[in-house]
């Protein structure tokens, strides 16, 4: 079994990984991030093996991608006259809830990527597993917890 053409796959799963990737960055970086993760699968494509699951390999590239962008505004400089840079505008309220995703955001990171591929890329406990690098049962608990935590926010 040989692997299909590199454009199959990205037609069959650039919808999944755009919506987690909105999920995890957020609407005004996702495009960026999208490119990234496929510039990135397109150079390891060769390498990748037949027998691969081609959904969790590229949702775990978009996962990474999306630490790194987080990584990244962590490190950007401050400006040095003391004023900070406008910001993007926000997109329209209906496109996103911003309570729920600014609580998301703020679960600890692996139950916070666990919550967004269960959840906005639609993988199963054992992708997300795969796509994390821990069990199923590991994906199943982070998931959960990271549930209980915005139930028990939501309550509060």
């Amino acid at each position: 079994m040989s692997l299909p053409p590199f454009q199959r796959v990205l037609d069959t799963h650039a919808a999944d990984v755009h919506r987690f990737l909105v999920a995890a960055v957020g609407p005004v970086d996702a495009d960026d991030c999208f490119q990234e993760t496929f510039l990135s699968a397109l150079r390891a494509y060769p390498r990748l093996r037949p027998d691969s699951d081609l959904r969790a390999w590229v949702l775990t590239i978009a996962h990474r991608k999306a630490l790194d962008h987080h990584r990244a505004r962590t490190r950007r400089p401050v400006p040095a006259s003391g004023t900070l840079p406008e910001a993007a505008a926000p997109p329209p309220a209906a496109a996103r809830d911003d309570t729920l995703w600014d609580r998301v955001h703020g679960l600890p990171a692996k139950q916070r990527a666990a919550v967004l591929l269960r959840f906005a890329a639609d993988l199963s406990h054992r992708e997300v597993g795969t796509v994390l690098g821990c069990s199923e049962a590991a994906a199943r608990r982070s998931a959960h917890e990271g549930l209980k935590k915005l139930r028990q926010e939501h309550r509060a």
